[in-house]
């Protein structure tokens, strides 16, 4: 925060008083965020569905129903054919802290808490609690250095203090269950009360001029870069300089990609 306030004081005090730390540093936020940094699902899925959004309802649905199905059935095979206790990515950021907690020193404190000394910072770890003075172990639920030192000196496996949402156990269960697709209208069980139940549309809006906007509207700070426009040919992506034109006639020649 530091080196943000000596080189962007405007954006550090947005930051710090304006958002808040708990917003943006995982450190500072209140639950359990493990790896997860972004706040906005919903962009995600968002992204996936920018071709299907047009269609009828019930094709829509179709849509998310087959994606998510195979999303599903592609990362039970993964989670199945896991041979680690962890998942994949888990297990290579492990890894190598047990290299890293070479040559450093234990004290023990008390039945569960020990005093790692060496390397560039110590740490005062309770392997009851699952906690560490350095914080990583507390933030990411996952051993840090100090704790994997901690762990041999009391004869304690290391595994066992990983969070149990980290193993292939839990993997496995998340991706558990099948998602069916819903059949066609002719099979569905509509209860009687749904069938006979009149449904107003919407009010209609007295809509605006032009061609309907069709993308959505940038969030507060996002910004979109302007692409190029040729001042030859008129279309997007290039400069005129190299432009292939051979006429500056912009007849034939429209943009199908229109900026923001």
């Amino acid at each position: 925060m530091t080196e943000i306030s000596h080189r962007y004081p405007r954006v550090a005090e947005y930051l710090e008083n304006e958002v808040g730390f708990e917003k943006w540093s995982r450190c500072h936020y209140p639950g359990l965020r493990y790896n997860i940094t972004t706040t906005n699902m919903v962009e995600s899925l968002n992204s996936m569905l920018v071709n299907a959004r047009d269609f009828p309802f019930v094709a829509l649905l179709d849509v998310i129903q087959e994606k998510i199905s195979k999303w599903w059935n592609d990362r039970r095979i993964v989670a199945m054919a896991i041979t680690a206790p962890l998942t994949p990515s888990r297990e290579s950021e492990f890894r190598p802290r047990f290299a890293q907690s070479n040559g450093r020193h234990t004290l023990q404190l008390n039945p569960v808490t020990y005093h790692v000394k060496g390397g560039e910072l110590e740490g005062v770890v309770d392997i009851f609690n699952k906690t560490c003075t350095c914080k990583e172990f507390d933030i990411d639920k996952l051993p840090c250095v100090h704790a994997i030192v901690a762990a041999h000196h009391a004869q304690v496996s290391v595994y066992s203090l990983v969070s149990p949402y980290y193993t292939k156990e839990y993997y496995v269960l998340a991706y558990g269950e099948t998602i069916y697709p819903v059949g066609s209208q002719s099979q569905w069980d509509v209860p009687n009360e749904v069938v006979t139940r009149v449904v107003l549309p919407r009010e209609v809006k007295e809509r605006k001029r032009g061609r309907p906007k069709t993308s959505r509207f940038p969030s507060v700070g996002e910004f979109r870069k302007r692409k190029n426009r040729c001042g030859k040919c008129g279309a997007y992506g290039h400069y005129k300089k190299k432009c292939n034109s051979q006429t500056g006639s912009t007849e034939g020649n429209q943009p199908t990609d229109v900026p923001v």
